[in-house]
């Protein structure tokens, strides 16, 4: 199907520019501009030098491609604040992650509700939030799950959740503690057999892209996306055969890092570790994804091992 003739003159609004953003708005400016629309972005004040330079070679790069930046402290900036300078656009995608801090994601999801946006794809590039719930360990998560039932309470604002898993990255986190290149180490999270799906930024960027433009338009839906579902046993061969390595494999139990987690509360990888052991939600299948049902290829663990390791 042609799509150029649809989001005519779309404004769009992009929270975050950073790894997520940034891959985001690499598939995103060209597809909006294309059809006549305009893409802003928010990020800190930090990300122009004294000479009002952008700090960053790719927010220049994705400026030069068309993107306007503009700079407001969302974590700071009030509720009010926020809604005024979200009025203006028909679409807001938020990649602001979790470092803006607890409370951050629910103000958001208010200001984009309270001024009348017409679609919203909000920070939910992670977990199955409506089958992990409350109460998982990781405290942001339950915010979460409070802005799903915040968009299902209103009928306004059209609203898109694009289910990632993991960033691929984020597996050969060191401090994460799951795949360690240097020390050649792997911990499995719950059990061998426990599951997680992962999914690059890259190709999280090209599909959100995809999603938004999609006819007939998305509404309201939580989409399915993944680089690949995997178990913590089959990501130890992967590893193994690619790097042509041998590996020191552990197990890292659920018990055992709940009781690491009550010694030490506010530690946030063992609050992603004790979420991740639990394995439910953190997982579908890729016959499920909406890659996969539009035979859109994705890049799978050992593609990505190959370019980053």
């Amino acid at each position: 199907m042609n799509q150029t003739n649809n989001h005519m003159g779309e404004k769009v609004l992009v929270l975050g520019a950073g790894q997520l953003g940034a891959s985001v708005l690499e598939s995103l400016v060209p597809a909006v501009t294309q059809r006549n629309g305009s893409v802003c972005v928010i990020v800190s004040a930090r990300s122009w030098d004294k000479q009002g330079k952008l700090r960053s070679r790719i927010h220049q790069r994705l400026a030069d491609a068309g993107a306007q930046f503009i700079a407001v402290d969302i974590a700071d900036s009030p509720l009010e604040t926020l809604k005024a300078h979200f009025h203006d656009f028909d679409t807001v995608i938020n990649c602001m992650g979790f470092v803006a801090g607890a409370g951050t994601q629910i103000k958001i999801t208010r200001a984009v509700l309270e001024a009348g946006v017409k679609r919203y794809f909000p920070w939910q590039f992670g977990v199955n939030y409506d089958v992990v719930g409350k109460g998982s360990g990781q405290p942001v998560w339950d915010e979460q799950y409070d802005v799903r039932a915040l968009l299902r309470q209103q009928n306004t604002t059209q609203w898109v959740i694009v289910s990632t898993g993991i960033f691929t990255s984020f597996l050969f986190e060191p401090a994460f503690d799951v795949v360690n290149l240097d020390k050649k180490t792997i911990n499995a999270l719950g059990g061998w057999e426990t599951q997680v799906t992962v999914t690059s930024p890259a190709d999280i960027g090209r599909l959100t892209t995809e999603i938004y433009l999609h006819q007939p338009r998305i509404i309201d839906e939580v989409v399915f996306v993944a680089g690949e579902t995997t178990s913590y046993a089959k990501l130890a061969d992967t590893v193994e055969r690619v790097t042509q390595q041998t590996f020191t494999r552990s197990v890292l139990t659920l018990p055992d890092l709940q009781e690491q987690l009550r010694l030490n509360p506010h530690d946030p990888m063992l609050r992603y570790r004790v979420a991740f052991a639990r394995g439910d939600g953190m997982w579908w299948p890729m016959s499920d994804t909406w890659n996969a049902q539009q035979y859109l290829p994705t890049q799978d663990i050992a593609a990505w091992l190959k370019t980053n390791r």
